[in-house]
């Protein structure tokens, strides 16, 4: 088998991480959206599809998943994509994902029919070693280059005949505001008809969301991949839910093969966009605190604009000839039309000659002067070769002799905005020349803003000449959008409303801060500052932001509480409040920056040794936190040992089939020596459970007597099953999910468990969340595991064992364990649905006061009573039992409660044995601790520390 890993050149990566996973599933409970029915429903290929896919040689591909979790601007992407080889060959499936040119990778991972291979960064090396050799991995491809932001990431693999293979990436990037919206971009470009095609975002941003806006699909450059986007058609995508509450949203792209064709008839070519903005109520901006790690959000508003004065330099050599030079001038017109009263301008047009439209000075916004400047634009010829140098240093002397001459406002901005197609072919064309002469006439006294349009350009050159000159650059393909980039990009600098930004935190409090000084804030822009915490103990921050704007100088102070609830504190939602990097979204937005800093400061430096440096401290800390950079790579490695093909019979709830799988991804070990027969043995499932509609049942053995009960529940209701935080450390949650009641019932809707969740903070903390179909287990590394797969995964103190299509036995610190029955129907009739049951195994390491509408019977004994006519009560012997099954009017002792009791037959363990116990009616009235809706959790992850009180881990 030939298995190769592309990627490519300046490739700028990023993770999905093991929160991506949990937070995804909290926001998906917050929301009222109820995805279950639709999940039900079966995509079927139209009759033509399923002809044109016989004749097809290359392997199909069966599902397409995006799943995203935007956390305060920071946002983890899992694209999970799955590929059928129905051929009688072996063939190669290729994995192409285009990702933001600004994201980061943290994990691949690939199964080819019984093996898995997982990503492993890496730090590069400058020669290809032996076990890249061996492994047959093609080199990195350096012509992948950047499309409008993004990079493509490409995976090739042979799939044997009749088999499948599965591709899974993480990345993450830190979304940044442009002209007031934050835009979150999924490229959907699988290039044919997809079985199941599904994306799901999921945003919490706890300042609150003030704007959400879903366009339509943004197509791709190349004509005729799909129809074009309409400019008056602002309504979403076919198939596009979106509903979101003031903190919470969450957005999903599911369309089904037909609408997947009227889309693009040979497969979706395009762009998934969501456009958001916040809400921002403090001058200071958004602080946020965790961990130890903190992110600072500045983006003010109601700013009057500062004056500007600005040079445009364009290209007009003869490569720009057609479409390149009609479309920049279309934008320079709007542009100039876009200038202030305040403003000055000029305009410098270059190929092998240099013209400037206004000799020696800057021309004040009048009429007349936009009128003349829209001549000079429009008489502009493209001719001769490309003077970029020249270009430059004619601009550069211009600005600077305006400034020095001319009485301009000391708060002013200046700028000088370049513009080209190609590299320099005239005059000085060494680009470290170019470089220097451009830093020593700009001198630091305004900014360059550079442009590039096209596949010519040297975009290492304009990239380092806006970074060396505290710039932006640009890059946009040559296609009929190329007008409205432009005019887009000087949207986002058009408006300064400050100057000088400096923000300042107390020296003995804060570390390793990321940049905190800005020449300019534009508006519909956000400046962001990270950096760790050195007194954790302290319970306040102070923050200082100094700056200059069109009227005064501005100091805004602020003191930000570290260790008091907030409208910024997400630590109630798990795997946010431990500190790990792994976990906490603040610190991997926090390494985000830094080394994208380190990245930038290399990029600028000339100094060998300083470049050295940098570039080891930016290896260093991409490895600590897993990302792919220029200086990592991401290795693939088999994973684990191999495993046979599961089972297709279904299993009765034992462990049974436990070692046929062994995955070993991401740290996560498997118990060696592990065999089915030794397994049977060591696991027993008692009668204390929750399943079916859900019927409960407390076993007491010690009275020989069970006794059950119901819970008419709502959808969407979470139970709290088992509750012992404070002493265990453990906590049980199930949620429930809706059916229509079975005709002739006397219910108005049926309820089964959905997802069980259990949390264990001791000796560390370990998340897991289970489903009919998947198990997500997170200690501080996630893995996802199948339940169609029998599977053994051994945590720091956790044990999973998954029997295919099943059970699932959960083991912690080896004194407690939990089964949880997988119920899966073939043929499910109307009031039926997938569901789980859960069973306590092992209750001995639960304390006594462990609560829950389980967790409080195991530590307690009931009292049988029989009611005689004079209402007085006698004991019931143990022996007795039997005789008092005929009568209806016996009661239980509780805690000092007296529950009337009826005798009743219940069937457990998937309706393979019957268990006899007494029933109390009306939603355990009485057994329990007050009424059933005190335990209801406020998310999956919530973990009630003492009756009647919500707390999260």
């Amino acid at each position: 088998m030939i298995l190769w890993l592309c990627l490519c050149w300046g490739f700028s990566p990023s993770a999905g991480q093991p929160d991506s996973e949990l937070m995804a599933r909290y926001l998906e409970e917050q929301l009222l959206a109820d995805y279950s029915i639709v999940e039900q429903v079966a995509r079927r290929v139209p009759r033509q599809a399923k002809f044109l896919q016989r004749l097809e040689t290359r392997p199909r591909m069966s599902e397409f998943h995006v799943r995203s979790t935007i956390i305060s601007r920071y946002a983890f992407t899992t694209v999970s994509c799955t590929m059928v080889n129905s051929g009688s060959e072996a063939r190669e499936a290729v994995f192409e994902m285009q990702i933001p040119a600004a994201a980061f990778i943290s994990n691949f991972t690939m199964s080819i029919g019984n093996k898995t291979y997982y990503g492993e960064v890496t730090g590069k090396e400058k020669k290809n070693s032996t076990d890249d050799k061996e492994r047959h991995k093609k080199p990195p491809s350096p012509t992948e280059g950047r499309e409008n932001g993004h990079e493509t990431f490409k995976a090739s693999v042979f799939i044997p005949r009749k088999m499948q293979a599965r591709f899974t990436l993480h990345y993450e990037e830190l979304l940044q505001r442009r002209l007031g919206k934050y835009e979150y971009t999924v490229s959907i470009r699988p290039q044919q008809l997809v079985g199941r095609l599904r994306v799901e975002v999921n945003i919490l941003e706890n300042s609150g969301i003030v704007s959400l806006e879903v366009p339509p699909l943004r197509n791709s450059r190349q004509k005729g991949n799909g129809k074009a986007e309409g400019k008056c058609d602002v309504s979403p995508p076919p198939s596009t839910v979106i509903g979101h509450t003031k903190t919470l949203a969450k957005v999903t792209f599911n369309p089904s093969v037909v609408e997947q064709t009227r889309i693009a008839r040979n497969g979706i070519l395009g762009d998934f966009i969501i456009r958001y903005d916040v809400s921002r109520e403090l001058s200071v901006g958004d602080v946020q605190i965790l961990n130890g790690y903190f992110v600072h959000y500045f983006a003010p508003t109601d700013l009057p604009p500062l004056p500007k004065n600005v040079v445009f330099v364009l290209d007009s050599s003869a490569s720009m000839v057609g479409t390149k030079l009609k479309q920049t001038k279309e934008a320079l017109f709007t542009i100039l039309q876009d200038l202030r009263p305040e403003d000055h301008f000029n305009i410098i047009g270059f190929s092998n000659r240099i013209k400037v439209w206004q000799q020696d000075r800057l021309v004040p916004v009048t009429p007349n002067n936009i009128r003349d400047a829209k001549k000079y634009i429009h008489n502009m010829s493209p001719t001769g070769g490309t003077n970029i140098n020249g270009a430059l240093q004619t601009g550069a002397k211009l600005l600077n002799d305006y400034i020095a001459q001319n009485d301009i406002d000391a708060r002013s901005v200046s700028l000088i905005i370049f513009l080209t197609d190609g590299r320099p072919t005239v005059g000085e064309t060494q680009s470290s020349k170019i470089l220097s002469n451009t830093k020593e006439a700009i001198r630091d006294k305004f900014c360059l803003f550079t442009i590039g349009i096209g596949n010519d350009v040297d975009h290492k050159l304009l990239e380092r000449m806006a970074l060396e000159n505290c710039g932006m650059t640009r890059l946009f393909q040559e296609d009929e959008d190329a007008a409205s980039h432009l005019k887009g990009f000087y949207d986002e600098i058009g408006t300064p409303l400050l100057s000088d930004i400096r923000v300042d935190y107390p020296e003995d409090d804060v570390e390793q801060v990321t940049q905190n000084f800005f020449p300019n804030y534009f508006n519909g822009s956000e400046i962001i500052i990270a950096g760790k915490l050195i007194n954790r103990t302290s319970d306040k921050l102070h923050v200082e932001v100094t700056a200059s704007n069109s009227k005064k100088y501005i100091l805004l102070k602020t003191d930000v509480a570290i260790d008091l609830p907030s409208r910024n504190d997400i630590r109630g939602v798990p795997g946010l409040e431990d500190g790990k990097g792994d976990n906490n979204y603040i610190e991997r937005a926090w390494s985000y920056l830094t080394i994208k800093e380190l990245l930038n400061s290399r990029l600028k430096s000339d100094d060998i040794q300083e470049k050295d440096k940098l570039m080891e401290k930016a290896k260093s800390m991409a490895l600590a936190y897993n990302f792919v950079t220029p200086f990592t790579v991401l290795k693939m490695k088999e994973a684990g040992l191999h495993s046979e093909p599961p089972q297709e019979e279904f299993i009765s709830p034992s462990t049974d089939g436990i070692g046929e799988k062994v995955q070993s991804l991401q740290g996560h070990k498997a118990p060696p020596g592990i065999r089915r027969g030794q397994d049977k043995q060591r696991i027993k499932i008692s009668k204390t459970s929750a399943d079916g509609d859900p019927h409960f049942v407390i076993d007491f053995p010690s009275s020989k007597f069970s006794v059950c009960f119901n819970i008419d529940g709502e959808p969407g209701d979470i139970l709290r099953l088992v509750s012992d935080h404070k002493e265990s450390g453990v906590t049980v949650n199930g949620q429930l999910i809706g059916a229509p009641a079975p005709p002739n019932g006397h219910k108005k809707h049926r309820t089964y468990f959905s997802t069980i969740t259990i949390l264990s903070n001791k000796p560390e903390r370990s998340y897991l969340e289970i489903t009919p179909k998947r198990v997500i287990l997170d200690d501080g590394e996630r893995l996802v595991l199948s339940c169609g797969r029998s599977a053994v995964v051994r945590s720091r103190s956790l044990e999973v064992s998954i029997s295919a299509f099943s059970n699932i036995t959960v083991t912690i610190r080896d004194s407690i364990s939990f089964v949880i029955l997988i119920h899966h129907y073939k043929k499910p009739a109307p009031h039926q649905r997938n569901h789980l049951g859960f069973y306590i195994s092992n209750s001995k390491g639960l304390s006594s006061d462990s609560h829950g509408l389980l967790g409080q019977f195991l530590s307690h004994e009931v009292k049988l009573l029989q009611e005689s006519l004079n209402t007085s009560h006698q004991e019931v012997g143990q022996n007795q039992t039997g005789a008092l099954k005929a009568n209806p009017t016996n009661t239980l002792k509780v805690k000092g409660r007296l529950v009337p009791v009826v005798w009743k037959q219940r069937r457990i363990y998937n309706g393979q044995q019957e268990v006899e116990c007494w029933f109390a009616k009306n939603n355990a009235d009485k057994l329990i601790d007050g009424s059933y809706r005190d335990y209801l959790a406020s998310h999956p992850f919530d973990t009630g520390t003492s009756f009647g009180t919500i707390n999260s881990l």
